[in-house]
């Protein structure tokens, strides 16, 4: 018996690892009694968006950089693990074929290809050495453990919103107590918020993945231009579901590579044809993508609703992709009924890892919850040597190590420099917290065209979050309740009228900020950096994006390295190093 092992026994200590590979976002989470220790997402590491392609030949091809990470952080092996559970469940997939009911598969060779494959994955984990239980763990249910035991509430509604889960559903209601989650009720495909979100992103000329690119061309519109078409197209049902005109939006027919959909349903309810991505947004694209957002906003907020009526629960948890909603977050909860709320910082199917080890643990095996994720820092970090051995490795960057770092940094956000901030631990999701970030003076109202032009390299409509000091956040935004979701840059405030002239790098165009409320116990450095910047400016907040380039966020010295070179960004702040790139001393 190994050490380890031998450590282990003694210890009585359980590990279990989730993964999410069947489609995208593929993800790795390592669960240690009952408490997550690590997690990651594979883009982070093989540098590919999205971990790899959503096609019916590969949901197998695992994570195998976030699973490494993991089991090494716990310096472990695969023989080592007690559980594997991956979020899919072939069954319900083959159940829904069987019964003829509707489905996304416009091909019937490509589902049974998928369904083939899927058995890959555990054979692969007992190749590797692993002989303990293996547990599919449908992708609802995933998505559901991933909000609720990652909680500390005894019990809570939970709403799961996405575009598809295993083939039947594209919405499940749970109430969780305990360390159960039991189902409540269902919207089946192919009424289906998130498609519906994937075909008007085709329509306004983006790509199939983004959502959060009209989530942010909404603010610029009209939704009273289309109201009328979008209820032609969505509606509440009773008791408390949705509807949708599924023989006009023709879900099935939407293509990931390259994006494409059948759009002559929304050309006919809109009386617009779809924009190519070339050409340029006019107000009628704004107007779409606002009407989009209310009727979300809508369909959300009554579902809540009614599972607050169905469930008594005076908590709210929110998963699935439509959790990354932080407008029809904010909605559903301050103008709905509830008087908690909780969204975990991977709330997309990058989290179906967290979840799928968390429901084991709990509703599985019966054991006792495990703590609230408080944070979202389960990524690698990396030594001042690893740092260091990498900077000296580019005779073109000059670094020093700051002599008092975060008064260094804030003074140098005062003075307009544009800073690449990588620390700690690599944050989980799609948001940048601090430790994998772009920052900026949020004062200065031309920082955002800086930002989206020279160095994100992306549409001038896209806004750019505050990182505020939570002990400040009821002085500068109107929060009706507070939540937690609001340190993960889940929910949407309107700022405070009397401080629009501090923060106009950050204020959206209607006067609200998606804002990352930081705690000083989850992020000493990052809120430290903040208070510098407010002794020096009395604005006790900074600009905050992902630290990318038209790429995944980096996740290692080298990846910030190679985007700081190609980029605009002033500084890197990168362990305990200042660093700028060298003056070019070329006359040719």
């Amino acid at each position: 018996m190994s050490t380890i092992s031998r450590w282990r026994r003694d210890r009585k200590l359980m590990y279990i690892l989730g993964i999410n590979s069947a489609y995208h976002e593929s993800s790795a989470c390592l669960v240690q009694d009952g408490r997550v220790v690590v997690a990651a997402e594979e883009e982070r590491f093989n540098r590919v968006k999205h971990g790899k392609q959503a096609r019916a030949d590969n949901p197998d091809e695992l994570p195998a950089n976030a699973i490494r990470f993991c089991l090494d952080s716990a310096g472990i092996t695969i023989a080592d693990l007690d559980h594997v559970t991956c979020a899919a469940d072939p069954d319900e997939i083959a159940a829904v074929r069987a019964a003829g009911l509707p489905s996304p598969w416009n091909n019937p060779d490509k589902q049974e290809l998928f369904l083939n494959t899927l058995p890959n994955i555990p054979q692969q984990f007992a190749q590797e050495g692993f002989g303990g239980p293996f547990h599919w763990v449908p992708h609802h249910t995933a998505h559901a453990a991933s909000a609720y035991f990652a909680s500390d509430f005894p019990d809570a509604a939970t709403l799961v919103v996405d575009a598809l889960g295993d083939d039947a559903f594209s919405t499940r209601m749970y109430h969780g107590r305990g360390n159960q989650l039991t189902n409540v009720a269902d919207i089946r495909y192919p009424a289906s918020i998130g498609y519906l979100w994937e075909l008007c992103s085709v329509f306004l000329g983006f790509g199939v993945y983004d959502a959060a690119k009209v989530m942010g061309l909404a603010a610029y519109g009209d939704p009273t231009r289309y109201t009328a078409a979008f209820d032609q197209l969505a509606w509440t049902t009773d008791p408390g579901g949705f509807d949708m005109a599924t023989d006009r939006l023709k879900f099935a027919d939407i293509l990931y590579y390259p994006p494409s959909a059948d759009c002559s349903g929304l050309i006919e309810a809109l009386g617009l044809e779809p924009r190519r991505p070339e050409d340029p947004l006019l107000d009628v694209h704004h107007d779409v993508a606002a009407a989009l957002q209310v009727k979300t906003n809508e369909l959300v907020l009554h579902m809540a609703r009614h599972l607050h009526t169905v469930t008594g629960s005076t908590r709210l948890c929110l998963a699935g992709g439509v959790a990354l909603n932080c407008v029809a977050n904010q909605v559903a909860f301050e103008d709905g009924p509830f008087e908690e709320l909780y969204v975990q910082p991977a709330a997309h199917d990058g989290g179906l890892s967290v979840g799928s080890a968390l429901h084991v643990w709990n509703a599985v095996l019966g054991n006792s919850r495990g703590p609230q994720m408080r944070h979202a820092y389960w990524g690698p970090s990396y030594s001042e040597d690893e740092i260091e051995t990498e900077l000296s490795a580019h005779p073109e960057l000059v670094f020093e190590r700051a002599a008092d770092f975060e008064r260094d940094i804030a003074r140098l956000l005062a003075e307009g420099m544009v800073i690449g901030l990588f620390q700690g631990r690599m944050e989980l999701g799609p948001r940048a917290l601090g430790n994998r970030s772009i920052i900026a003076d949020p004062r200065r109202r031309e920082m955002r065209d800086v930002l989206n032009r020279k160095v994100k390299h992306r549409e001038y409509f896209r806004p750019l979050a505050p990182s505020v000091l939570a002990e400040a956040v009821p002085d500068w935004f109107e929060v009706a309740k507070p939540t937690s979701a609001g340190d993960f840059m889940l929910m949407a405030y309107p700022a405070r009228p009397e401080r629009y002239a501090q923060m106009g790098a950050v204020l959206h165009v209607d006067n609200t900020c998606r804002i990352q409320a930081v705690r000083s116990d989850t992020n000493p450095r990052f809120h430290r950096i903040i208070a510098e910047f407010a002794a020096l400016t009395g604005v006790p907040m900074v600009l905050n994006t992902s630290f990318n380039d038209q790429e995944p966020i980096i996740c290692s010295p080298q990846d910030a390295v190679n985007t700081f070179l190609k980029t605009e960004i002033d500084y890197l702040a990168i362990g305990p190093y200042l660093v700028r790139k060298a003056p070019d001393d070329s006359t040719g």
